[in-house]
């Protein structure tokens, strides 16, 4: 009532009604309820009740010591939960009566009890300490010192430096163990929103030099230095300092990475995929440059796990080695790097994001949250209405029976011949591979996925991609039938496009038991022929079958489907088209093989020496180069007319 009115009443009841302060005229700018509680008009079971729903602050106004420790503080232990870690305030209220200060006595009572946030002496009558009395209470609630500081020991708890090491390290954008005035400045003004100045800074960096060794190192703060600030700062009382850096840092009171830090909301649609946008892509390559310490444009097992120290655990396993391009040494590349980013984005997004939370990209990038970093792709049946497409990841299912190949197939991805697949340990194999393939000059991220040879169990998602490979054994008469069976019964009907792949065709052929044969099998059903692959090579394997499979993801209705293509062909540009699939039946390749063939260069050359040859006037050669071309022309039309036609007739 004194708070409220400011004065001390003359009459005072036995229970005051219940009382909000408004957060306007807070310091902290919340709201504060307060519950007041009488022995005289209410019962011991009122009393419990109220004490349940106390789930921010208890205050404990005492005049008799003996009463808070052998009744108070024991009845609302056993009446609160030990996992809520309410604070509680021991307040000496009265002091207008007695000469001396209780502190001394208070002391060794809130070592013992730590639940006990703080002591404050205060009068009602005289208004001493009174709203000082009610920010206390708030200060407990919004930052308290329980989870940061251990009084006993007189040091900071582990999960208090854990946390602020954490920080230091994201804050370290250089990563030499320092942070210079540069990353100082950049910490304050993203924690504080304004920098320090220039004698603010040396300030600061002569008190951790006058109380610690080490604190200060060529000019810059250490990892001792900036936690020992804190622990200063909570020994002073200022614990809103350190809970702002926590909570800016994504912390929640428990000093772990809040679930709305780490999750941020990403609405995905349907048939839609996820990818890294430019943004992101910036922010890894300054945190792979920011670790790749000796240059060498890749991650040594040293370095990487220098980079997920700020990780509460270790998110790659050795399967990424194999999942990715590395070096000689098997070290992860730069390209390596951003692919497995790549692939994560693209299976698990949710993970990619809480990945980017323990990196700090929401500060060192300065956005709203982890979802910045994510593109959202439109859906997949619009891009092939519109046939064409921004995406820029395309997932490849790898289908075989077993020994035909695939491990094969997606470790040559990365480069990996026979010989080294043959020194890949089995725990460390991945049935996963990603690399990058272009496709008319455009860089494309082609994921490879194998999937377990069984195809009486294919799932839903077994069965979504965006090609699909069909790859068998050559030298193995019964492998094709696998590849024959998995197409007729999941994909016949589907607008997926498919490639068959004829693997190991370093070994003899053999006759395929299944009829009918590979190749007639892909004209009956307007495939590609089948595609010739072998792995056993002294250097790196070839990858423009994966150019293939990346170009028939890119444009599966241009190339794949069931549509005639309509090539509209002038032959004064016939020179810049180029054939998209190679496969040298489909309409458009017919049209550019004969722009570019022999016969048709010998016409042109015979017609101009035989119109060359008359001797003509000036007037009559220039008619007769203009009826050259358009004759010319006319003959090129009617013979892809022709050619046209009779594709319609019989499948490409």
């Amino acid at each position: 009532m004194s708070l409220v009115s400011e004065e001390f009443p003359d009459v005072v009841p036995y229970k005051a009604e219940e009382i909000t302060i408004p957060a306007d005229v807070t310091p902290e700018r919340v709201p504060t309820h307060i519950v007041d509680y009488s022995e005289a008009e209410q019962t011991d079971e009122q009393l419990y009740q109220e004490i349940s729903k106390v789930t921010w602050c208890k205050l404990m106004v005492f005049f008799s010591l003996l009463q808070v420790t052998s009744h108070w503080i024991p009845l609302i232990n056993d009446r609160t939960d030990k996992d809520s870690r309410v604070p509680l305030i021991l307040v000496g209220n009265k002091s207008d009566l007695v000469e001396h200060s209780s502190m001394e006595t208070i002391l060794p009572i809130m070592n013992k009890y730590t639940e006990i946030e703080t002591c404050v002496e205060c009068s009602a009558k005289n208004l001493k300490n009174i709203s000082e009395l009610f920010y206390y209470a708030q200060k407990a609630v919004l930052h308290p010192t329980g989870p940061l500081y251990c009084p006993d020991q007189k040091e900071m708890k582990a999960a208090c430096v854990r946390a602020l090491t954490r920080i230091f390290k994201v804050s370290d954008l250089d990563n030499d163990g320092i942070l210079n005035d540069n990353e100082l400045n950049f910490f304050q003004r993203t924690c504080f929103n304004t920098p320090l100045p220039p004698q603010a800074l040396e300030d600061v960096k002569n008190v951790v030099r006058k109380n610690t060794t080490d604190g200060v190192c060529v000019d810059g703060l250490t990892l001792k230095g900036f936690l020992f600030l804190h622990t200063l700062f909570i020994q002073r009382g200022r614990h809103e300092t350190t809970w702002a850096v926590l909570r800016r840092f994504g912390y929640d009171d428990d000093l772990e990475l809040h679930q709305d830090y780490l999750f941020p909301l990403l609405k995905i649609p349907p048939d839609c995929s996820t990818e890294l946008n430019h943004n992101a892509s910036l922010f890894l390559q300054g945190v792979f440059d920011k670790h790749d310490k000796d240059r060498d444009c890749a991650l040594s097992p040293e370095e990487l796990k220098d980079l997920f120290d700020v990780f509460p655990y270790m998110p790659w396993g050795p399967d990424v080695n194999n999942t990715v391009c590395t070096n000689e040494h098997g070290w992860i590349t730069y390209q390596g790097f951003l692919s497995q980013w790549t692939l994560t984005t693209y299976l698990d997004v949710q993970r990619c994001l809480e990945y980017l939370g323990y990196l700090g990209y929401s500060i060192i990038a300065e956005q709203e949250s982890q979802a910045s970093a994510i593109t959202v792709t439109r859906e997949k049946s619009l891009d092939l209405q519109k046939k064409q497409t921004q995406r820029s990841v395309f997932l490849c299912k790898v289908f075989g029976g077993p020994g035909s190949g695939k491990s094969g197939l997606l470790q040559s991805l990365l480069g990996h011949n026979l010989m080294h697949q043959k020194m890949i340990r089995e725990e460390h194999k991945s049935y996963y591979a990603i690399s990058t393939a272009h496709v008319y000059g455009q860089e494309k991220y082609l994921l490879l996925h194998e999937v377990f040879p069984d195809f009486d169990y294919l799932s839903e998602s077994d069965l979504s991609c965006d090609v699909v490979c069909l790859i068998y054994d050559v030298s193995n008469p019964c492998s094709f039938e696998y590849c024959a069976q998995i197409f007729k019964q999941y994909f016949v009907d589907s607008r997926v496009p498919c490639m068959l792949v004829a693997a190991k065709a370093d070994l003899p052929e053999v006759r395929q038991q299944f009829s009918p044969s590979p190749l007639d099998f892909c004209r009956t059903y307007r495939l590609p022929p089948p595609q010739s692959f072998t792995c056993n090579t002294a250097s790196t394997p070839s990858k423009d079958i994966f150019i293939k499979l990346a170009t028939m993801a890119t444009y599966p209705e241009k190339l794949w489907s069931d549509s005639v293509c309509v090539c509209v062909v002038s032959f004064a540009s016939h020179a810049r088209l180029r054939c998209m699939c190679t496969c040298n039946r489909c309409t458009f390749c017919l049209c550019q093989n004969f722009l570019n063939s022999e016969l048709l260069h010998t016409v042109k050359a015979k017609l101009y020496t035989a119109i060359s040859s008359r001797h003509m006037s000036q007037v009559d050669l220039k008619s007769s180069s203009v009826w050259l071309r358009v004759s010319l022309g006319a003959a090129v039309f009617a013979v892809l007319g022709f050619t046209m036609y009779r594709l319609l007739l019989k499948p490409r």
